[in-house]
């Protein structure tokens, strides 16, 4: 569908019915796994994980992967296996869902904020030296939206320093770095399979190294520090069957969930191919726009997984701020959200952390600006089109006049 300027967009018809933020893409064939999975008589952790798993490392170029419960239980793993306590520091976003920082506090350890790049919206690579301290342990990068981080920068920050570089990857899934795939850069990266992620297994995630002794660790730890897991004893000899190795959680994937991402993984390059073509529909519309900007022109590079699609307001030119922009979309009969408040201005960090609004402002002024419009494969081009008209027309209705 070709693009439309800014007066023929405000010319559009309303959408019929409200298009919501996000809708997930299963079909036929993920309905017939879990139906399987609940007439064979086992419902967690066992072939079906193991089978994801597989594929995993396939999609991933054979690093070690272990499918967890969350992306969430993934940061907290990786932060356990590596040691991280009390009086370690680990360096991070605060532009960022809250588990990024609470796995560093259920550790123990203390996080250190470092502001964002305008460019890209991920860590500011250039402030992040005068943040690393002999307390410091790791570099906790969040790829924001799939648009990857200044990963060859990490690296070497990294092994100057000694650290490890744990990647929260839960918007990118798919994305690749100058060609690589996140997921394959070595340390650890965690994944999230979420409802409304690239790939969905309902509730989920996973972690990926290419270090076998962290990825046994890994294998261990996320089921109770189990020598063996049920399934692995179903088929073995009688008796007890398992030691306990360390005192471990309870982060194992089910079979119900994984049956999902079999089938979401087969899909998942026309997935990201129909995101793709309606981000470039989004973007060849809204570049001559008044009132917006968009981050991540820059993709001569990188491959975002176009997890997110944002769009920035120029507040200045508009009468109505972040919100009021978004109320009124919704009357245009169009679902949008916010990714993220700065996880310093939320009540118990402003309390448990030494942090305070202004700290950070690259990170709060875009915040103020941004919003996430609706994305995902089972839009059409003519829902995106809809989005595009409802975005002039919010703009036209709230233009400063000059």
């Amino acid at each position: 569908m070709k693009a439309e300027s800014f007066e023929q967009a405000v010319q559009r018809p309303r959408s019929p019915t409200f298009l919501p933020f996000f809708k997930p893409g299963i079909g036929k064939e993920e309905e017939a796994e879990v139906l399987g999975v609940l007439r064979s008589g086992w419902l967690t952790t066992g072939e079906r994980v193991q089978h994801f798993e597989q594929e995993l490392r396939k999609y991933l170029g054979g690093q070690e992967v272990f499918a967890v419960s969350s992306c969430t239980a993934a940061l907290h793993l990786a932060l356990d296996i590596l040691n991280v306590q009390p009086g370690d520091e680990v360096l991070t976003t605060p532009f960022t869902f809250a588990s990024t920082v609470n796995v560093i506090l259920h550790r123990g350890a203390t996080p250190v904020f470092v502001d964002i790049s305008p460019d890209d919206l991920n860590l500011d690579v250039s402030q992040i030296p005068a943040r690393i301290t002999p307390r410091t342990r790791v570099l906790l990068p969040v790829h924001f939206s799939g648009y990857p981080a200044r990963m060859d920068d990490l690296l070497s920050m990294a092994k100057k320093q000694s650290l490890v570089v744990v990647e929260d990857a839960a918007h990118a899934f798919g994305a690749q770095y100058d060609g690589k795939a996140i997921g394959t850069f070595g340390h650890l990266t965690c994944f999230s399979f979420y409802v409304n992620k690239n790939l969905t297994t309902g509730e989920g995630g996973a972690i990926a190294t290419n270090r076998k002794k962290w990825g046994e660790a890994l294998r261990i730890r996320r089921n109770h520090g189990m020598s063996a897991s049920a399934y692995e004893r179903e088929g073995g000899p009688p008796g007890f069957g398992y030691d306990v190795l360390y005192p471990g959680y309870k982060y194992n994937l089910s079979d119900l969930h994984a049956a999902i991402g079999i089938h979401q993984l087969q899909r998942f390059s026309s997935f990201q191919a129909r995101r793709k073509a309606l981000a470039s529909l989004y973007t060849r519309s809204f570049q001559t726009f008044p009132g917006i900007t968009l981050p991540f022109r820059d993709l001569s590079r990188h491959q975002t997984s176009w997890y997110l699609y944002v769009i920035l307001l120029n507040l200045e030119e508009l009468t109505v701020d972040r919100d009021e922009f978004m109320r009124l979309l919704r009357d245009e009969n169009v679902g949008s959200a916010v990714h993220y408040k700065p996880v310093h201005l939320f009540r118990f960090y402003r309390k448990a952390l030494p942090y305070r609004e202004g700290d950070f402002p690259v990170a709060e002024s875009v915040y103020r600006r941004i919003l996430s419009l609706p994305l995902y494969p089972m839009m059409t081009e003519e829902d995106a089109m809809n989005v595009v008209g409802a975005v002039a027309r919010v703009i036209k209705r709230t233009l400063r006049r000059k």
